[in-house]
């Protein structure tokens, strides 16, 4: 499989894009805040926008060269894109909104979307899952060599995002097509992408697996995309080998983590446990506080703790009858503190 090569800058209105990012038989998604970027690295690859310098390919196939003056159109780009709001025609059916695309695999098409016994009908009367399925297919009816996603969930309510977000992985896995998407929504990422790659200020902050940004976040922004805690503190050596953080408030925690000087503390939500009386368990880390917000979620549920938040099970909150206003104490261990020095 050829492999998509992106290397290029782009000025936009407070920073220049930079970015070289090399994309394989696997789904890439950028993410991070809106305006960083993400939706002009797309339009760069489809066509739609030039960079200043640099360079697109994809195996021998070149896009872009500034230094040949070389800028492909669209057209002549072997690339699939959809569009954030899908762009279906309203005024054509199924099968001729994926015809559009070009090819002759209609038929194949929309069997392999399972979408073939709506060939006729418009897009009005789909679903949003139903939607995006005719997006997908319509873009790979150019037989193109690149994928490309822009927030493909973003037009989807949250009860329908979780079931069309499982679809979707699957169906790009099918595709094993070199596939480069963006999206604001770190859980959108982490589900669909085999590597992700936060874009801050036109700039990649880090670029790894899902697994690797929640364990080894470079930043603190980085922390926070996967819904971290950050806790300001100072850190100077303890006892036993730990590192001793007092953070604004006057509380003070332990980190397996050896920084020194002014940090920022990261524990994860479901890291945290709670207790309605002070406890002796292996945590070193025991915070007093107060119950501020009990927001279910699934089958679990956020508990909002002043400066923290935990996540903890249903089950947990009916046996401890958990209440907004409640003092409790929230429990973390050393271990599950990471230190990154505040910059």
């Amino acid at each position: 499989m050829d492999a998509l090569r992106i290397d290029i800058s782009v000025p936009l209105r407070s920073f220049v894009l930079e970015l070289a990012l090399d994309v394989g038989k696997e789904t890439v998604a950028l993410v991070g805040p809106s305006g960083a970027g993400k939706t002009t690295v797309l339009r760069s690859v489809a066509g739609l926008t030039r960079p200043e310098r640099g360079r697109i390919s994809c195996g021998k196939a070149t896009w872009f060269d500034a230094d040949r003056n070389l800028f492909l159109p669209p057209e002549e780009r072997s690339v699939g894109l959809v569009f954030q709001e899908y762009a279906l025609f309203p005024h054509l059916d199924v099968r001729r909104n994926v015809a559009f695309g070009g090819g002759g695999n209609v038929d194949e098409l929309l069997e392999r979307f399972r979408i073939g016994h709506l060939s006729g009908a418009r897009p009005s009367r789909l679903s949003g899952g139903e939607r995006q399925r005719v997006a997908l297919a319509r873009a790979l009816a150019r037989d193109p060599a690149v994928l490309l996603l822009d927030e493909p969930l973003s037009a989807l309510d949250a009860h329908t995002k979780t079931r069309v977000r499982a679809e979707l992985h699957e169906l790009l896995a099918e595709t094993g097509l070199p596939t480069l998407l963006v999206t604001h929504d770190f859980e959108d990422a982490a589900t669909l992408a085999d590597r992700v790659g936060v874009l801050v200020d036109g700039r990649l902050v880090q670029l790894a697996p899902p697994a690797a940004l929640v364990a080894f976040p470079a930043d603190s922004f980085v922390a926070s995309l996967g819904g971290a805690n950050l806790l300001r503190g100072v850190a100077r050596p303890g006892d036993n080998g730990l590192v001793e953080v007092t953070l604004a408030g006057g509380e003070r925690i332990y980190s397996t983590d050896e920084v020194e000087g002014e940090v920022t503390a990261i524990v994860y939500p479901w890291e945290i446990s709670i207790a309605l009386a002070p406890t002796t368990d292996s945590a070193l880390n025991h915070i007093p506080t107060e119950i501020t917000s009990l927001v279910p979620v699934a089958n679990r549920v956020r508990v909002g703790l002043g400066v923290l938040v935990a996540e903890v099970t249903a089950s947990s909150v009916d046996r401890l009858q958990l209440a907004v206003g409640q003092r409790v104490t929230a429990s973390f261990k050393a271990a599950a503190t990471r230190l990154i020095p505040s910059r």
